[in-house]
């Protein structure tokens, strides 16, 4: 048994050290906001947070979260209340929304890094890939959220 603590909540995950992350918050704990994209965390799909910092959670093993408080997209808002949730929706960034979990914690991390981020910090900073293109919008929707 693995212990953590998963959206302020403490989990104990039978599982493997060597399970992903992902899978664990996936497949033990039945939250699928955070998605699965390329497995080699390039892609940004998995994104939580790991004791606040902005992690790709397919290369994660599932031991070296023990004892950490991880955050999922659930974590984040249970109502889509969340400024970043509210900014997505508001300047339209999704189109297919399967990275989109992923883009929205990174830039949670960013905020809360840097609350009010210049184009070149979010472009620096968010790494996460979007097969649909919407660049753009992604940094609207950041630069919306920080009230820029």
């Amino acid at each position: 048994m693995i212990s953590l603590y998963v959206n302020g909540h403490p989990v104990e995950i039978d599982a493997p050290a060597d399970t992903p992350l992902l899978w664990a918050i996936r497949d033990h704990l039945g939250m699928t906001g955070t998605k699965f994209g390329c497995g080699a965390a390039l892609c940004g799909a998995c994104t939580v947070h790991v004791n606040g910092q902005a992690t790709r959670s397919c290369s994660m093993p599932l031991g070296s979260a023990a004892g950490k408080k991880v955050t999922t997209i659930e974590g984040l808002s249970s109502d889509r209340s969340h400024p970043l949730q509210k900014a997505w929706i508001a300047e339209q960034v999704p189109q297919c929304g399967y990275c989109q979990s992923g883009m929205i914690m990174a830039a949670a991390a960013l905020l809360a890094e840097t609350p009010h981020p210049t184009d070149a910090d979010i472009d620096a900073s968010m790494t996460n890939i979007c097969r649909c293109g919407t660049y753009a919008r992604v940094r609207k929707a950041i630069h919306t959220a920080a009230g820029n």
